[in-house]
Order: structure tokens, then C-alpha cells, then sequence
């Protein structure tokens, strides 16, 4: 037997995990953008919705921000490329 079926989930790289991450957070904020826009929520669920709100956002900024980073990282090398071939 294969120990890898012990978690469940299935072993992804670094990357990939932190797609799936911002997806998941986004998805959650849309998900409570649309309850409090229903206007059926208590003052008090509305604001856990609005503090959660916040920190979704927050790790989609930090989630997008790495991904700014990696690009300019990896394109830094290939405009390095070019200016060399010109």
C-alpha cells in the first residue's frame, strides 16, 4: 500500500498549492459579498463576514503579489537573454 493515500489530498508543488490557495480565498470572499449584499444577515454576522472579508483579502493580495514577484523573476532572465542576442 501507498503511503501517499494517508492525507487524502493529493501531493501538489509549492505553486500549484498557492493557485489553489488564492482560488479558495477568493471564492470564500465572493461567497460572503453575496450574503451581505442580501441584506438577511445579522449586524453582528456582518461584521465576522466584514472581518473575514478582510483577511481574504489580504491573502489574495499577498497570493498575487509572490506571483508579481515570480514573473518578474522569471522574465528578468529572458530580457537578459534578449539584450545579449541584440
Amino acid at each position: 500500500m501507498s503511503n501517499e493515500q494517508d492525507s487524502g489530498a493529493p501531493t501538489a508543488d509549492p505553486e500549484t498549492a498557492e493557485l489553489g490557495d488564492f482560488e479558495t480565498s477568493l471564492d470564500e470572499l465572493e461567497t460572503l459579498v453575496q450574503s451581505m449584499e442580501s441584506g438577511e444577515l445579522t449586524l453582528e454576522q456582518s461584521l465576522a463576514a466584514f472581518e473575514r472579508g478582510i483577511a481574504l483579502t489580504r491573502q489574495c493580495q499577498q497570493a498575487l503579489q509572490a506571483a508579481e514577484q515570480r514573473v518578474a523573476f522569471l522574465t528578468e532572465g529572458s530580457e537578459a537573454d534578449d539584450a545579449e542576442e541584440s
